[in-house]
C-alpha cells in the first residue's frame, strides 16, 4: 500500500501546487489588467469563476493530506480520555467510520455530478459544464477515504504526535 499512497502524495502535492500558482497568477493578472487594462479587461471576466472553480478543487484535494498529517479538526483530548477510561479502541472505532463515511459521500457526489452533468447546466462565464464543480468533493472524499482505510491498516499513523511529514 506503501507504493500507492507514496504516487498519490506526489500527485496531490503536484495537483495543488499547480493549483495555487495558477489562481495567484490568475488573480495577480487580473488586478493588473484591472488597472491598466480599461474596456480591455471586461474580456477576462471569466477568470474569477475559473478560480473559484480551482479553490474548490483545491479544498477538496487537500483534505486528504490535511487528515494524513493530522490537522484535520479533532477534539484530542476527548478522545484520548474516553478511551484510556473505557477501554474502547476510538481510533480503529473513527477511522471504519470514516472509511464508510467518506466512501457514502464519494458516491453521492458522483450521483449529483452525473445527475447535473445529465441536465446540461453550464457556468455564466465559461460555458463549462456545472458538473464538474461536483467532481471536486467526489475525488476528495475518496482521497479522504484512502487516507482513513491506509490508517485503520496501519499503513500511516495519522495519530502521532512526531510532527514527521510523510514522504
Amino acid at each position: 500500500m506503501q507504493p500507492i499512497l507514496t504516487a498519490v502524495r506526489l500527485t496531490e502535492r503536484m495537483c495543488l501546487v499547480a493549483l495555487l500558482l495558477g489562481m495567484t497568477g490568475l488573480f495577480a493578472f487580473n488586478v493588473a489588467i484591472r488597472l491598466v487594462g480599461g474596456s480591455f479587461a471586461t474580456s477576462f471576466h471569466w477568470i474569477d469563476e475559473v478560480v473559484r472553480t480551482m479553490n474548490i478543487f483545491m479544498v477538496f484535494l487537500a483534505a486528504g493530506i490535511a487528515l494524513e498529517r493530522g490537522k484535520q479538526v479533532a477534539v484530542d483530548s476527548w478522545r484520548d480520555r474516553i478511551a484510556a477510561r473505557t477501554g474502547v479502541p476510538l481510533r480503529p472505532i473513527i477511522d471504519t467510520v470514516g472509511v464508510v463515511f467518506s466512501l457514502y459521500m464519494a458516491w453521492v457526489c458522483g450521483k449529483t455530478a452525473s445527475f447535473v452533468f445529465a441536465t446540461g447546466q453550464q457556468s455564466a462565464t465559461l460555458g463549462m459544464p456545472i458538473g464538474w464543480i461536483y467532481v471536486a468533493p467526489c475525488v476528495g472524499f475518496v482521497l479522504l477515504g484512502l487516507r482513513y482505510a491506509a490508517s485503520l491498516f496501519g499503513a500511516i499513523d495519522r495519530f502521532a504526535k512526531t510532527g514527521e511529514v510523510p514522504e
